[in-house]
């Protein structure tokens, strides 16, 4: 039987991912709270050891509480176990990490909302995918030098359950670090994902051949490029709503006149979230678009074949 309690709030494809991988390493049974959601969610729920249960029962059993919302009900979350260890009094110490793409600002003011309580508030930041049988995210993780002893604590406990958490420490490690990290890593990778996006559509409204002109130009000065639009692209289509909330934040993060770079980025998101949201087939507007270049990246990358020839150049045709 494991010596600690372990709670995962959010049962998406990140968060039942993690709850499994701890479930399947010993952890226990995984709370969490299945309050309104779908038959989908509570299926695959169940299907990663994970257990509903009230916000007073996780913070009356948890030893520790892992965060894994989207980043716009970050707060929310917050905001309900901080009432509900405020309406349970207690003297036992619960550590609560919030796992989620909020910026350092953000993470700072949540860490607020646990004043005067028992809980210990760490940042956190996952870095990849959701973990499987051959990938384990990386899960870096920060704190005030006054939580240093429950920072450790929560490395320990998560690496003997399999996953992977790193601490930032040296010199000037605090609350925020870790925030700090996924909003650098994040407006690379996804602000890169969303200029993807903008010139692909871009490319689109001169014209069809533009948008194959796009992909014979990218064959031969950045084949790279391709395998990343084939790869990354498709996957950002339904997740473009978090993608929203997360520019927001990058945004608030970066700060001064580059903020506008990463807020045109939100609306390029905003825009594939509304195309998702109005033809969820993919059988028309910019998600059609999107996934037809990517179709055709995909002929690219097989006729250049970079991978083995980089001298090779993709044939164009302008029909």
């Amino acid at each position: 039987m494991p010596s600690h309690t372990l709670s995962v709030l959010g049962a998406g494809g990140m968060g039942s991912k993690i709850a499994l991988r701890l479930f399947q390493r010993g952890g226990g049974n995984i709370l969490t709270n299945l309050d309104g959601r779908s038959e989908a969610t509570l299926k695959r729920a169940q299907e990663s050891g994970m257990k509903h249960a009230s916000y007073s029962e996780i913070i009356s059993q948890a030893t520790c509480i892992y965060s894994i919302v989207p980043p716009k009900d970050a707060f929310s979350v917050a905001e309900q176990i901080a009432a509900a260890a405020q309406a349970t009094p207690s003297s036992r110490e619960v550590i609560f990490v919030d796992c989620n793409a909020i910026s350092p600002e953000s993470v700072k003011k949540m860490s607020q909302l646990f004043t005067g309580t028992p809980i210990k508030f760490i940042d956190g930041a996952i870095i990849g995918g959701p973990p499987s049988d051959t990938y384990n995210p990386g899960i870096y993780v920060s704190a005030n030098p006054e939580d240093e002893s429950a920072l450790n604590e929560f490395v320990a406990l998560s690496n003997n359950f399999g996953l992977n958490v790193i601490p930032l420490g040296g010199q000037g490690a605090a609350l925020g670090d870790a925030s700090a990290l996924k909003m650098a890593h994040a407006g690379i990778v996804k602000g890169t994902i969303g200029l993807f996006v903008a010139m692909i559509l871009s490319s689109y409204k001169s014209s069809p051949s533009t948008a194959k002109g796009l992909l014979h130009s990218l064959s031969i000065s950045q084949p790279a490029f391709i395998d990343q639009i084939i790869r990354l692209v498709p996957q950002m289509i339904p997740k473009a709503y978090r993608f929203v909330k997360e520019m927001e934040e990058i945004s608030d993060f970066v700060g001064g006149e580059e903020r506008r770079t990463y807020e045109g980025i939100e609306k390029v998101f905003e825009r594939v979230a509304a195309a998702h949201d109005a033809s969820p087939n993919h059988d028309s507007g910019d998600t059609q678009l999107l996934l037809k270049f990517v179709e055709d990246a995909k002929e690219v990358w097989e006729q250049s074949k970079v991978g083995s020839n980089p001298d090779a150049i993709y044939e164009y045709e302008a029909s």
